[in-house]
């Protein structure tokens, strides 16, 4: 019994030593770990473990006015290969033939790619989740360290072409190729940042540890939302009347711009043909270019509105001074004749205007001399850059100074042989709007950071004054008189008073430097209501082929079209408009024949639409009696217009509210 306890207390002794020794062999082997190879074995298993990863911020968005979506993004994923890691033929060709039916791309497409080597081969961009998922899943069975993902943008215009042409598109990397999404590059593109991060033996992030703050998103400070002046509802009211106007007259092209004359906020801006940034490689780059702001072309008759408010301001004209239109004139063996080859014979300033008489206005640009006439149009501002923020904006093309003849001064006065673009013309119209008062055009209303904070705001920024008040009040009364009664009636909405000009411009032929025959470019500029105006309408149709190819009679009704959708759009009350019935009424009653008045005599003046100051301004300058029959505008006349009267002579004038 004794012995058998001495055995066992021997064999727990043995026990016990070989337990110490175990122990002191892992302490032993413990201590080598920790401390003589711990940085070793840790660069090994970080080596092992650590992956890295690219992280992109998402591009920021481009909204309307009120907050739409214009353009936005998602971060996708980019499928990358190292073909250096591949492997043998074999190798290569079971990776493609196992990517292939995940991507939708050819076996022998990647297989070839990989075949080239290097150290980098994007097979496809912008994943879908399920193919990012597939993915995943076959690196995760495969085991293959040759593949990976990277983070991208994928931008998406939810409006397919709605503002196309004004927003632009991105390619790759992030790139504004177009529009804003070009010229605000810098404002809205995403960030990037590297990252080192541990995985477990699937490739899958460790993120339950504390270190698990690392893999949140990285935000960028770029990334920046703008906010545009566009209104996507009237954008794509404007949008929808130029697919009509594209049917309608089958021209090269249409063009409009909507502009806020009083703070100068492009509303909208469209052309046609257009194209969806979504699939912007099936266009053409004449499809992409915005035309309100790339391209040039002789205003015609448009122009006409600058010459009459340079004319009126420097004195040389007022509204009731005679001329007498013989049709047609030679100034510098150089024919200017009127669009109907005919004599208007004796005429007021405001026929002139009303009428867009090519051989007066060429006389009043000899008297204005082609410096001042120079000046005013820079004034206006043709021939330089506005600033917008669009890109690709053009200068224009004014004469030399130095360098004009009398034919040159005689054919811009008509609005030829200059060239601007529609958002030069646009912005000029809306300075006559605006008081007289230019204003820079802007398309973005606000930018904001990418935590919502602002960045910049854009407000009314004034260049200068063009025209003075009384000036500027004189030249829209004459502009009224062009829609209401002149060649730019088709433009008229039914209870709104409407003021603008047409303008018919012959196309240059650019391999002969002269004009091509029968080819024109028709345009419209106008704005509404006359009283409070909130609406600049330009509407450029450039080689209309379906027939009819006159500004009033073809850019005039679409600008009608424009007014009268908008105006109700933005709730805009109806004005007392005294020119509503003027069209059934020139149907029976004979135009009053036309008359100088001789010496001593006056000749009574066309006084509808005027308020009683203005009426009695103008009846006081020729020494007529006024007396006042109602309240509002000037609706009739006792002593009919263009009657050679005695000074003295008493006339009633009817206002209506």
């Amino acid at each position: 019994m004794a012995k058998k306890a001495f055995n066992i207390k021997s064999r727990i002794n043995f026990l016990c030593v070989i337990l110490v020794a175990m122990f002191a062999v892992i302490g032993i082997r413990f201590g080598i770990l920790q401390v003589i190879q711990s940085d070793y074995l840790t660069e090994r298993a970080m080596n092992e473990a650590k992956d890295n990863i690219v992280r992109q911020s998402p591009r920021g968005k481009i909204l309307d006015r009120n907050g739409r979506d214009l353009a936005i993004s998602r971060i996708a994923k980019l499928l990358v290969v190292r073909p250096d890691r591949v492997g043998n033929e074999e190798q290569i060709q079971v990776l493609a033939a196992e990517l292939s039916p995940i991507v939708g791309i050819k076996a022998e497409v990647i297989a070839n790619n990989i075949r080239e080597g290097g150290t980098y081969y994007a097979v496809k961009h912008g994943l879908e989740s399920d193919e990012e998922e597939a993915i995943n899943q076959l690196k995760k069975e495969k085991g293959y360290e040759c593949i990976w993902m990277d983070d991208e943008v994928k931008r998406y215009y939810p409006n397919d072409m709605l503002a196309s042409n004004i927003i632009g598109f991105i390619g790759m990397e992030d790139k504004g190729l177009a529009g804003l999404e070009y010229s605000l590059d810098s404002i809205v593109k995403g960030d990037v940042q590297q990252d080192d991060i541990l995985t477990d033996m699937g490739g899958r992030a460790i993120s339950d540890s504390i270190f698990s703050f690392s893999l949140h998103r990285y935000r960028g400070d770029n990334c920046k939302t703008v906010t545009l002046t566009i209104d996507a509802s009237m954008q794509f009211i404007v949008e929808q009347i130029l697919d009509k106007a594209m049917l309608d007259n089958r021209p090269k092209s249409v063009t409009a711009i909507v502009m806020d004359p009083k703070n100068a906020e492009i509303l909208a801006m469209a052309s046609r043909p257009s194209y969806n940034p979504n699939k912007f490689s099936d266009y053409s780059m004449e499809d992409i270019k915005n035309r309100a702001v790339s391209d040039i072309y002789e205003p015609g008759s448009t122009f006409k509105a600058i010459v009459a408010g340079a004319a009126l301001e420097d004195g040389v004209v007022s509204p009731e001074q005679t001329f007498y239109d013989p049709g047609r004139i030679v100034v510098s063996e150089k024919y200017i004749q009127n669009w109907n080859g005919e004599s208007f014979g004796n005429v007021t300033f405001t026929d002139i205007v009303k009428n867009s008489i090519n051989t007066c206005f060429a006389m009043i640009g000899q008297i204005l001399t082609g410096a001042w006439l120079n000046e005013y149009a820079k004034k206006f501002g043709f021939g330089e850059l506005t600033g917008i923020e669009l890109p690709g904006e053009a200068q224009g093309m004014l004469f030399e100074t130095d360098e004009m003849l009398d034919s040159d001064v005689a054919t811009m006065s008509i609005g030829q042989s200059i060239a601007v673009t529609p958002l030069q013309l646009a912005t000029a119209m809306s300075a006559i709007a605006n008081d007289g008062v230019l204003l820079k055009p802007h398309i973005v209303k606000e930018i904001t950071n990418a935590d919502g904070t602002e960045y910049e705001t854009k407000g009314r920024e004034e260049v200068r004054r063009v025209l003075s008040s009384a000036t500027d009040k004189t030249l829209v009364g004459l502009l009224e008189q062009v829609v209401a009664t002149g060649g730019g009636q088709k433009a008229q909405v039914k209870g709104y008073r409407v003021a603008g000009k047409t303008g018919t411009a012959q196309k240059i032929n650019k391999d002969t430097a002269g004009y091509m025959e029968g080819r024109y470019i028709a345009s419209f500029c106008g704005f509404a209501p006359v009283e409070n105006p909130e609406l600049v309408v330009l509407v450029i149709i450039d080689d209309p082929t379906a027939g009819e190819f006159y500004g009033g009679q073809i850019a005039a009704p679409v600008a009608g079209e424009i007014f009268s959708q908008l105006l109700r759009y933005k709730h805009i009350e109806p004005s007392s408009d005294p020119f509503v019935d003027t069209t059934e009424n020139q149907k029976t009653t004979p135009k009053p024949v036309v008359k100088t008045a001789p010496p001593g005599k006056q000749v009574m003046p066309d006084l509808r639409g005027l308020s009683i100051r203005e009426v009695s301004q103008r009846l006081g300058e020729l020494g007529i009696e006024l007396n006042i029959q109602g309240t509002g505008l000037a609706s009739g006349q006792s002593v009919p217009a263009n009657t050679v009267v005695e000074p003295g002579t008493t006339v009633t004038v009817y206002f209506t509210p």
